[in-house]
């Protein structure tokens, strides 16, 4: 009863990892080295999902790739005034405002579709992003469907394949997963060893 399915979402995950476009996390590598050399910030944005990952992802950034890094999920009570205060739609643009965000940073966006004012999904990704444009922010963004207004001004994007349309949301936030392990932990990238890569070589 169980097995087919399963079997399909491994499946499904091993045509991810043959589509996923390596350059696109060469390129992210690259624009964070950049922003770490200039002692720029790091400020991760994503709602649902994609906000556990914000924090996962700020202790993975700081601790061992050494570079300055935040999310506004992770203060509540900021983040619950604002959006009460302000709107919704406003609630990361106001944030960033609030961290003056400049051109020495990066915003990271984790979002299944990386926002769409149109039809009026994630409007504050689509708004933070704007504003982190007109700053001269760096944008990146690991992101799925077709990337949204995400992949539209990012400086480097992996959008995550759509095998499958059922299962777009379950793949798309475990990939976002997989791809900022793997930069935190690329060697030319990582300034600090994990525990427990450290406590194998001792």
């Amino acid at each position: 009863m169980y097995k087919p399915y399963i079997e399909s979402y491994f499946a499904e995950a091993k045509q991810i990892i043959d589509g996923i476009d390596h350059a696109a996390i060469a390129r992210m590598i690259e624009v964070l080295k950049g922003v770490r050399e200039k002692k720029g910030r790091l400020f991760i944005l994503g709602v649902g999902g994609g906000a556990g990952h914000a924090s996962h992802a700020v202790n993975d950034f700081r601790k061992i790739a050494g570079i300055e890094s935040y999310t506004p999920v992770d203060n509540v009570a900021e983040f619950s005034a604002r959006v009460n205060d302000d709107g919704w739609d406003s609630v990361f643009a106001k944030w960033l405002e609030g961290s003056q965000l400049g051109s020495r940073d990066a915003v990271l966006v984790f979002s299944v579709g990386g926002g769409n004012a149109e039809k009026k999904v994630s409007v504050n990704i689509v708004e933070a992003l704007k504003h982190a444009k007109n700053v001269g922010a760096k944008v990146l963004g690991v992101v799925g469907r077709d990337g949204g207004y995400t992949k539209t001004v990012a400086d480097a994007c992996v959008v995550v394949p759509v095998v499958n349309p059922d299962t777009v949301t379950p793949h798309t936030e475990s990939f976002q997963a997989v791809v900022w392990h793997l930069i935190v932990s690329h060697p030319h990238f990582k300034k600090h060893e994990g525990k427990w890569e450290t406590v194998q070589k001792a």
